[in-house]
């Protein structure tokens, strides 16, 4: 009976407390905005409210609200937008050009000459027309040599396109982490405010001292500098997520804000058997062995003989200074005009230049260019192995923190607040744990990310991408 008497006793004190803080805030003129601020979502916090925080004036007709893009959504824009990407798209129109190019034949040659008596009438013209012949496979090994730069430059693209959506997913893993680190940082802050508003009310009434009201004043500041942090890292993030994906810094750019964990990656055996036959670098690298023997090749074909045939036509007037009868016996100047036609066969005989250099040349490139395909692939095999070594143990890391540590560590600052509420604790104590548990939902969202971060290194490691499942971790879990 005595134990009823006294808890009701505490619990008359508590809401006395709470209503003379009430009556103490109103008397001094209502609290803050930042006291006063709701607990919002991490939408609320980020996605929205820094979005506008960031661009323009969020009024504007130009900057109203974007829809809301996944990662996916991100890569898609950024195939589209971005700048570099488009140049190197260029590239391969630049190498259809020189194909088509290598697939012509030569063209013939025309050469014409005149002489003129410079004391006389005397004059001749000659006309030539020469057509190369390009022996031995000569076009062909062009139109190799052009597909293969091809090969290597669409190879450069695909290649190009798989590190932006790398590159694109680990700027939003960075935004969604710093968002919820954001929203957790307000959180926390808005109780620290309720905490302050007690400890002051408590004061007040003389039930606790003013170093108290002090202590809680400090870690508030403490957590708004925290606040303020998390809140930069997450503008910074937003602006290079728009550099990256080519979007301008002044348009809005909302995220759905949510750690899409659970796109389920191949089997590795399977993971290490796609990327190595289709991964781009490795693609690229093949097609760079490939030139390199159709280098040799047709430093090989220029080095054997060659011919071009030609004809030649030539027109003379000549005659002497003279006077002779023709057939109706008249006297005549001795003259005339002859006409001759000269055709035959230039051949260009390989004997002392067989394009020796340039075939060592070729040789040493398709040499280092096959060892370097060779060597790319022991280290695609070990990428493989590192990345799902490294999502499995970000897996196991990100289930304890939520099954066994963060619920807990909630509960256990639940608690302590009550019981310091109660007088039963004392404010060290529950500081003591505050900040414990600040250090378990950071921690936590450095194991969510680093999960997010593990899948998004399978992708980039094997160049699949990965297929997603209906369960995602939002920001606000």
């Amino acid at each position: 009976m005595k134990y009823k008497i006294f808890f009701a006793f505490l619990a008359a004190l508590n809401l006395s407390i709470l209503a003379a803080s009430a009556t103490l805030a109103q008397s001094a003129g209502g609290p803050s905005k930042a006291e006063s601020m709701p607990v919002k979502t991490a939408r609320d916090l980020i996605f929205a409210r820094l979005t506008d925080a960031a661009n323009s004036p969020a009024d504007s007709p130009a900057n109203g609200p974007a829809d809301e893009m996944t990662a996916d959504d991100l890569v898609r824009y950024a195939l589209e937008h971005n700048g570099e990407l488009a140049a190197a798209r260029q590239a391969i129109a630049e190498t259809h050009g020189r194909l088509r190019q290598a697939g012509l034949k030569s063209n013939p040659m025309l050469e014409t000459s005149g002489t003129q008596a410079m004391t006389g009438s005397d004059n001749n013209l000659m006309v030539r027309v020469e057509l190369p012949l390009e022996l031995r496979g000569r076009r062909r090994s062009r139109i190799a040599v052009a597909e293969r730069e091809m090969e290597m430059k669409e190879a450069e693209v695909r290649d190009f396109e798989r590190r932006l959506a790398f590159e694109v997913r680990m700027k939003y893993g960075e935004a969604i982490a710093a968002a919820r680190n954001l929203k957790f940082a307000g959180e926390l802050r808005d109780l620290l405010h309720n905490s302050h508003r007690l400890v002051r009310a408590r004061v007040e009434l003389g039930k606790s001292a003013p170093l108290e009201q002090n202590l809680v004043w400090v870690e508030l500041n403490k957590t708004e500098a925290m606040r303020i942090g998390f809140e930069s890292k997450a503008e910074v993030a937003m602006f290079e997520l728009k550099k990256i994906i080519g979007m301008p810094p002044d348009e809005g750019l909302r995220l759905r804000g949510e750690f899409e964990l659970e796109r389920q990656p191949p089997p590795q055996a399977e993971a290490l058997r796609r990327a190595i036959e289709s991964r781009p670098d490795l693609a690229l690298f093949r097609a760079a062995e490939s030139l390199a023997a159709a280098q040799a090749e047709q430093a090989r074909t220029e080095g054997k003989i060659d011919a071009s045939i030609f004809a030649d036509y030539e027109r003379m007037n000549f005659g002497y200074g003279i006077r002779g009868f023709n057939d109706a016996g008249a006297l005549v100047p001795i003259t005339g005009v002859f006409h001759y036609v000269t055709f035959g066969m230039k051949i260009t005989l390989p004997v002392r230049n067989k394009n020796q250099g340039l075939i060592e040349a070729a040789t040493a490139a398709e040499a280092a260019a096959r060892q370097r395909r060779e060597f790319s692939e022991l280290v695609v095999r070990n990428e493989v192995a590192a990345a799902y070594q490294r999502l499995e143990r970000a897996r196991a890391a990100s289930t304890i923190f939520r099954e066994r540590v963060l619920e807990s560590a909630k509960s256990n600052l639940d608690v302590l607040r009550q019981a310091f509420a109660l007088g039963q604790k004392n404010l060290l104590d529950y500081l003591a744990e505050q900040r414990r548990l600040i250090e378990i939902e950071t921690g936590y969202t450095d194991s969510l990310k680093g999960q997010l971060d593990a899948l998004i290194e399978i992708e980039r490691v094997t160049g699949i991408l990965l297929t997603s499942i209906t369960q995602k971790i939002e920001v606000e879990n």
